[in-house]
């Protein structure tokens, strides 16, 4: 289906808002965890780590692993939600069901509501997926690198305890 042009507007501000704005105030902000491996070392885990599935998956995406913000990358990949723009507001829904309250999880969800309706079901999908999982906004991401993805998303998708 082809986006309106409306659309195409609203997600490049999305990205602007994203990447040129957030991106680098939380660079100053936060003390976000760096990668504690080298992207080689990433690459050279065994396939079906989250660490090799995050290198794949960036060169399968077509993004680049940024050392503050892999974290969220890792995101994607564990909770299966695209990077594009319906992806990205469906993730932070999830992340806010799930009990993560920060600045770009509110502001990503209302940009949404306000500015994407078309969204809105998938949206309200994603906010009680991230309701019925176990808590996950805590993790330390880094530690995760290791384990296999499999095993990884289990922990996440499996009922609340």
């Amino acid at each position: 289906m082809k986006k309106s042009k409306q659309l195409t507007l609203r997600c490049r501000i999305l990205a602007f808002l994203t990447h040129q704005i957030a991106l680098p105030i939380l660079k100053i902000t936060r003390k976000a965890k760096p990668l504690p491996h080298s992207l080689e070392t990433l690459q050279s885990m065994p396939i079906g780590t989250v660490g090799r599935d995050l290198i794949d998956y960036a060169e399968e995406k077509d993004i680049a692993i940024l050392s503050h913000y892999a974290r969220h990358d890792m995101k994607h990949l564990l909770l299966g939600y695209d990077t594009s723009e319906e992806g990205e507001i469906c993730m932070q829904c999830f992340m806010f069901g799930n009990g993560r309250i920060s600045f770009p999880v509110l502001i990503t969800v209302a940009f949404g509501l306000v500015f994407t309706p078309e969204y809105w079901q998938m949206m309200q999908l994603a906010y009680q997926m991230g309701k019925d999982c176990n808590p996950i906004y805590t993790w330390d991401w880094m530690q995760l690198l290791t384990l296999e993805t499999e095993f990884v998303k289990s922990q996440i998708f499996k009922p609340r305890q």
